[in-house]
């Protein structure tokens, strides 16, 4: 029976199994669906199915630099432990490594890495590990110079925070400080012309709302969101916070001082913005005891 690219996609959509394991599946099996299925688990290829549900929020941040070009890309696991494991890791690398190459997160898991796509790399690996694991997102920056630095490092260049920084002029040391800054403040933009527009109104809107329940004027009140709001932008933007190493001058004007020109941050961080269910003990003890 002439196995056919439809084919394979639904028994890959069915099983999470690689695109070359799915048509071998078929082949062998002379395109009987259930047959291949079973073929699959027998082989235990068919097991990232069974994991693809679960919640992965831990993982690790890789970060790959060449040149004036840098990437930082987040890989997902279920737990801390398999973020620990030498194999997760060098399969982490691998993907950063590969990043370089392309410009969004699809485009990655869709790039070669050993003569499989990073997707079914993954997919393999969830049946080899036994964890639902996911490349999740990646950023990537350019400038004169990048500056990388990993925050609770598991092994060489990811962990669980991983920074960039861009910048013109100054050197690395003072990149590294800058990254340091960025991975313990988290600022929400470079400079307040790359604040959010949104996030802006949003927190106009809430300091306004907080003003009014003081019972003073409206022209009081218009003064005082003025104050707020220039707060407000020197703390959420990298330029204008006070520099964690010297508090007593701006990262702007640390820049200045050093020689250097900031143009650009990526900061990720693990598990940012994945919301984990909660379950209690006796929860987890009933899953584990089910597999």
């Amino acid at each position: 029976m002439a196995i056919t690219a439809a084919m394979v996609k639904e028994l890959r959509d069915s099983t999470g199994a690689g695109m070359m394991d799915a048509k071998k599946a078929l082949t062998e099996t002379d395109g009987d669906m259930e047959a291949a299925v079973d073929w699959l688990r027998t082989k235990g290829l068919a097991k990232a199915a069974k994991k693809s549900g679960r919640t992965a929020a831990e993982g690790l941040v890789a970060v790959h630099v060449d040149g004036g070009t840098g990437v930082a890309v987040e890989v997902n696991s279920e737990t801390d432990f398999v973020a620990k494991n030498a194999e997760f890791q060098e399969m982490v690398g691998k993907i950063a490594a590969a990043a370089a190459g392309v410009d969004d997160v699809e485009a990655l898991k869709a790039a070669d890495l050993g003569g499989k796509t990073v997707t079914d790399v993954i997919t393999d690996k969830i049946a080899t590990i036994g964890e639902n694991m996911s490349v999740r997102r990646m950023a990537k920056i350019s400038g004169g110079s990048v500056v990388s630095y990993i925050h609770n490092a598991a092994t060489t260049g990811m962990g669980k925070i991983g920074v960039l920084v861009a910048m013109d002029g100054g050197d690395e040391a003072f990149g590294k400080q800058v990254a340091m800054h960025i991975a313990a403040v988290n600022p929400a933009a470079l400079s307040e012309a790359d604040l959010d527009p949104a996030m802006v109104e949003k927190e106009k809107q809430v300091q306004m709302d907080i003003a009014r329940e003081s019972g003073k004027p409206e022209q009081v009140i218009e003064k005082m969101i003025i104050g707020r709001m220039n707060k407000f932008v020197a703390e959420s933007t990298l330029l204008n916070q006070q520099f964690v190493v010297n508090p007593d001058v701006t990262v702007g004007d640390a820049a200045k001082e050093a020689g250097a020109t900031i143009t650009g941050f990526v900061r990720l961080e693990v598990g940012e913005g994945i919301e984990v269910e909660k379950e209690d003990f006796a929860a987890e003890v009933a899953k584990a005891a089910q597999g």
